[in-house]
C-alpha cells in the first residue's frame, strides 16, 4: 500500500526520481513502520509532538511520519514543535517558514535555556546532560499544554547504539536509549520511531531532500565528547567489518539474563539441577 500511490506528500515533494532514492525512502518508511507496530507506539486518535530541531535526523523523522499519516497507516494527530534554546546566530525564521511552506501545523518555542547551561556548566565541562535536560523539561511543557500524549524524538539505531557503549564504558551498566517509555511524572510517552534507521541514511535522505539543515553549535563547538570517541571506535569497527553495527544493534533485542550477571533481573538463587538451559529464561525473575 505505501508505494502504490505515485503521489507523495508535501514534505516529499521535489524528491529525486532516481532508483537508489526510492529504495532508501522506503526503507526508512518501512523500518519506521516496524519500530512503531513492534513496541506499540499507536494509540488511535492520539496526538504527538514531534520534535523538530532543524538537523537532518528531526527532518527524516517529519517526513516519515507525515508520509505514514497520509497514507493512512498513522491514526494520530501530528504537531511539530522547535524549541529555540537561545543560541547566538540561530536562523529563527527557517523552520517556520519551512514548515508553513510544508503545510505542517507546528508550534515555535522560544526559551533561553542556553545562557543557562553557559552560566551553569563548568569552562571544559561537556554542555550535553543539562541542556538535554533542560529541552526536556520544556518539551514535556509543550506536550502539556498542547494535549499531547507523546513527545516524539528523532534518535535512530546509531544513536541508540553509542548511548548503549557509553554506559557500558562510563556509566557501569547495560542500557540504551529505549524506543518508548514514560516520563518520570507518568503522564506522558516518549517515542523514537527512527530506533531501526541508520544515522547515515537519516543524512542521504535529508542532503536529497535538500532540507534546511540547520548546525547544533553549543555541541558541535566542544571536541572529544565522550559520544564522538564511541562514534569513532564503532566507525573503525564497522571498517573493519561491514555490518557490524547492525549485529550488535541486533543484540540489543536479544538479550538473555539468564546469561548475564545481574541478579535482580534472574534468579540465580533458585536455579535448580535438572532445569534445561533452553527452558532458564522462563524461571521466575526477581522483583
Amino acid at each position: 500500500m505505501l508505494d502504490e500511490n505515485d503521489d507523495i506528500h508535501p514534505l516529499f515533494a521535489g524528491a529525486p526520481s532516481s532508483t537508489d532514492f526510492k529504495k532508501l525512502r522506503k526503507r526508512i518508511v518501512r523500518q519506521t513502520r516496524e519500530a512503531i507496530e513492534q513496541f506499540g507506539m499507536i494509540e488511535r486518535g492520539a496526538r504527538w509532538l514531534v520534535c523538530l530541531s532543524g538537523g537532518k535526523d528531526s527532518y527524516t523523522l517529519l517526513a516519515v511520519l507525515h508520509e505514514l499519516k497520509w497514507r493512512g497507516l498513522l491514526p494520530v494527530e501530528l504537531l511539530a514543535c522547535n524549541l529555540d534554546q537561545g543560541q547566538p546566530g540561530f536562523p529563527a525564521t527557517v523552520l517556520p517558514e519551512f514548515l508553513e511552506k510544508m503545510g505542517v501545523e507546528h508550534r515555535i518555542e522560544y526559551e533561553d535555556t542556553y545562557s543557562i547551561v553557559m552560566d551553569k556548566v563548568p569552562q571544559g565541562r561537556t554542555y550535553c546532560a543539562l541542556c538535554s535536560r533542560l529541552r526536556r523539561g520544556n518539551l514535556y511543557r509543550i506536550a502539556r499544554e498542547e494535549g499531547c500524549s507523546a513527545v516524539v524524538l528523532g534518535h535512530h539505531r546509531d544513536d541508540i547504539l553509542e548511548t548503549f557503549f557509553m554506559n557500558l564504558f562510563h556509566g557501569g551498566r547495560l542500557a540504551t536509549m529505549p524506543p518508548k517509555l514514560v516520563n518520570e511524572e507518568g503522564d506522558l510517552f516518549v517515542y523514537r520511531p527512527l530506533a531501526f534507521v541508520a544515522e547515515a541514511d537519516c543524512e542521504k535522505f535529508a542532503k536529497k531532500m535538500n532540507y534546511p539543515i540547520i548546525p547544533c553549535d553549543l555541541c558541535g563547538s566542544q571536541d572529544g565528547l565522550q559520544r564522538q570517541q564511541v562514534k569513532q571506535i564503532l566507525d573503525g569497527w564497522e571498517r573493519n567489518s561491514p555490518g557490524r553495527r547492525q549485529v550488535m544493534f541486533r543484540a540489543l533485542m536479544n538479550a538473555r539474563p539468564s546469561h548475564l550477571l545481574d541478579a535482580g533481573l534472574f534468579d540465580f538463587a533458585g536455579l535448580t539441577r535438572g532445569t534445561r538451559e533452553e527452558d532458564t529464561d522462563g524461571i521466575p525473575k526477581l522483583r
